[in-house]
């Protein structure tokens, strides 16, 4: 009997031995891989400074290389016809007469009105009359002068006499002239209020001729940039309201500073074109410094530091914090002055957050 219960005792124990739980056995796996994960997480973390290992940023860069850079002096003004005429009457008179219309190409020179001179037209054709006496005794003087018969006195005084009337004659048909409104310039009749039968002064306003082929801009500079704005300097003249751009010259730039606006006047002459009309706004970007063979960044890639400006550059495949002065700025472009060579790939995107070393991808 104790001989049979010790054996039913080892096939217990044998069968206890042999049948292990495979869930709980899974359990414990689980349980040993996440707390090696935990410690893996944590040995990155100090190895990385705080930055997953070998992780890579993604960059955009520029390559530094020599270009042209110009720095503006941009300025606001607007288009002016440098023959833009407010044409007046030089005698009062009725308006008997109107030769153009609005929009019409005239000539220098051409009648645009004309006015009542029926009163001088009189008086000359009376002092034709006259002449044509005067003449005619003159002649008869003559011809006994030169026989010797007759005094001098007789002679000299049927000349007086003749050319007297002709001076007379002379001076009404000049009065005459300015009974005929003309063109001072050859252009285009750009406003015309006079009206059939309108009485007018000297002086009097409604009539505009312009020379729209002779154009230019116009505008004021500020005092402070006396030393940086000169005549012959280059300049980008641009018409929004036209759509269109040039590049030209200062024709001319004033030594003189207006004491009310502490600025100077500025022109530009245009060329002729059919699409640029007086009073159009215009923008002058005026050159003032230009540099040939120039290195630049762009100035949003420029960063501040308390050791001074500074920009990352991809060098190995990895981000190198270079220190950088830079200069003038214009149109979103920074001249450098020192730190950077030709070649040199600026990171422009994706900066932000990389330290000196980091690994990056462009």
């Amino acid at each position: 009997m104790k001989r049979f219960t010790y054996l039913i005792a080892i096939a217990i124990f044998a069968a206890c031995g042999q049948s292990k739980d495979p869930k709980a056995e899974l359990a414990e796996l689980k349980k040993e891989r996440a707390s090696l994960d935990s410690k893996i997480a944590s040995l990155e973390k100090e190895v990385g400074g705080g930055k997953p290992a070998l992780q890579v940023t993604e960059v955009s860069v520029v390559e530094v290389q020599p270009v042209i850079f110009k720095s503006f002096v941009e300025v606001q003004g607007k288009v002016d016809a440098q023959e833009n005429v407010q044409v007046s009457a030089e005698a009062p008179g009725v308006i008997t007469a109107i030769n153009v219309r609005p929009g019409q190409q005239v000539s220098r020179g051409q009648v645009l009105v004309q006015l009542d001179d029926k009163v001088i037209r009189q008086n000359i054709s009376q002092l034709q009359t006259q002449l044509e006496l005067q003449t005619s005794l003159f002649n008869r003087q003559k011809k006994l002068w030169d026989q010797k018969i007759g005094t001098e006195v007789q002679y000299i005084t049927a000349k007086t006499q003749k050319e007297a009337v002709e001076k007379q004659i002379a001076v009404l048909r000049s009065q005459l002239a300015m009974y005929r409104v003309k063109s001072p310039i050859s252009g285009t009749v750009d406003q015309m209020d006079w009206k059939l039968g309108q009485a007018l002064n000297p002086g009097m306003p409604g009539l505009t001729v312009v020379n729209a082929n002779n154009l230019k801009v116009k505008a004021e500079v500020a005092e402070s940039y006396a030393g940086r704005v000169n005549t012959g300097d280059e300049v980008m003249v641009i018409l929004p309201d036209a759509q269109d751009s040039l590049s030209t010259r200062v024709t001319f730039a004033s030594r003189v500073i207006d004491p009310a606006s502490r600025s100077f006047e500025v022109n530009v002459k245009l060329p002729a074109k059919g699409k640029y009309r007086p009073n159009m706004l215009a923008i002058l970007k005026i050159v003032d410094f230009r540099s040939n063979g120039a290195l630049t960044v762009p100035i949003n890639a420029v960063q501040k530091s308390e050791s001074g400006e500074f920009v990352y550059v991809a060098e190995g495949g990895k981000a190198k914090r270079v220190i950088i002065t830079t200069d003038k700025v214009s149109e979103g472009q920074a001249l450098v002055a020192s730190g950077l060579k030709a070649g040199d790939k600026v990171i422009t995107l994706g900066f932000q957050n990389l330290n000196e070393g980091d690994p990056v991808k462009i």
